[in-house]
């Protein structure tokens, strides 16, 4: 009970802190308004929410892009803020703030912050779960951690590109690794830098992705030339270290009985709390 208090705790003061922050923008700039004539430009921090769609991606956009041209060191806090309580509590819909972190801040600057924030949320997560969440992860889903405990153990001698190709192929969802971690006695070194490293793919597609949807306006935009060349190489990128990996892994890494249904999805983790209950 300690424990679930604790989290609780925190969660709290995470959430708080990011409603002050969301709560209070500071005023835009005066030359520009990204609203209606004769709508309060301050009315736009009542609609900072995380988007769920890309419609409501692009309007977050706009608006943040709107402050961010005089206050840029508070919306980059703002993100990143954000961007670190979805990972470390594993929310999903890390996808979304990464297109919008190339929506925001372009593709190179957008992939390091998403790489660095990805790596650090995560391990945030992996610490949250050690120190809170083991007893509870075990107990709502005792045969799925069951079965990861057994192929880590027998990829031990390999650990670090066995995890890099859950990172690469994510039979297990990302959230699941992090949470489960602590508890397959995976050191805090080698989880950092197959995160770091192995989510750099998905990372980049994400992130030049929102780069691309920030610079269409229209239909014909998506099948320009130009936009085609982008979203095939973006493809090529992101296949090629994943068919390394794959490689790699035939050859040195024991993947049997390995599947997609070794980890929860957002569903069963519902349903498994009610039977707890």
């Amino acid at each position: 009970m300690r424990s679930l208090m604790g989290l609780i705790a925190v969660v709290a003061a995470a959430t708080f802190y990011l409603y002050l922050l969301s709560a209070y923008l500071p005023p835009g700039p005066r030359d520009a308004a990204p609203h209606p004539e004769g709508e309060d430009p301050g009315a736009g921090e009542h609609r900072l929410k995380f988007p769920s769609d890309l419609d409501e991606l692009r309007e977050l956009a706009e608006l943040l892009k709107f402050y961010k041209r005089e206050h840029h060191s508070y919306i980059l806090l703002l993100f990143c803020s954000a961007y670190l309580y979805k990972q470390s509590f594993a929310i999903p819909g890390s996808s979304f703030l990464n297109m919008l972190a190339g929506a925001l801040f372009g593709p190179w600057e957008g992939l390091i912050l998403a790489c660095l924030l990805t790596t650090s949320g995560s391990t945030f997560c992996y610490l949250l779960s050690f120190a809170f969440g083991k007893k509870y992860v075990v107990q709502l889903f005792p045969d799925k951690v069951a079965m990861l405990q057994r192929k880590v153990e027998e990829n031990r001698s390999s650990l670090f590109f066995f995890l890099l190709f859950l990172r690469f192929f994510p039979m297990t969802p990302n959230w699941f690794l992090n949470v489960t971690s602590p508890i397959l006695n995976i050191p805090l070194s080698i989880f950092f830098f197959s995160v770091l490293i192995g989510l750099i793919p998905y990372n980049f597609i994400c992130v030049r992705t929102g780069s691309i949807l920030s610079e269409i306006s229209s239909l014909d935009d998506i099948f320009s030339w130009g936009t085609l060349a982008q979203l095939l190489a973006i493809a090529c990128v992101a296949l090629l270290p994943g068919a390394l990996i794959r490689r790699y892994s035939q050859a040195h890494l024991k993947l049997d009985g390995l599947d997609s249904s070794n980890g929860p999805s957002q569903a069963e983790v519902r349903q498994d709390h009610k039977k707890q209950r």
